[in-house]
């Protein structure tokens, strides 16, 4: 099981990246993965998930409407399309992969397995 978190890089407030995680080992559809974001000296934070199977998706508050998760079975990807940025977005965000209940999918427990990070960094 591998999960390959890539697309981070330097942006100024207001723009925009795309995340990947390319996984393999294992089908999307038989696993729910999130995005998480961890700052310098802040605690691991949930991002975003998508559910396995129902493709159902899940935000953190403050990135509702600002971040869009999706999925590319076809390329056993999923990806996490980030909008108007904001310097307080500046972290390493990671892919895990897990099957929590939807109640839950903000706890990094859940998750068995994690990408390496990407490192995002938003400009004032």
């Amino acid at each position: 099981v591998q999960l390959q978190a890539s697309g981070g890089g330097l942006v100024q407030a207001g723009g925009s990246l795309r995340l990947s995680c390319a996984a393999s080992g294992f089908r999307l559809n038989d696993y729910g993965i999130g995005w998480f974001r961890q700052a310098p000296g802040k605690e691991r934070e949930g991002v975003s998930y998508v559910r396995r199977s129902s493709g159902a998706t899940y935000y953190a508050d403050s990135m509702k409407g600002r971040f869009t998760i999706s999925t590319d079975n076809a390329k056993n990807t999923v990806y996490l399309q980030m909008n108007s940025l904001k310097p307080e977005d500046t972290a390493v965000y990671y892919c895990a992969r897990g099957r929590p209940v939807a109640s839950a999918w903000t706890i990094s427990t859940m998750y068995a397995y994690w990408g390496q990070g990407t490192q995002v960094t938003v400009s004032s």
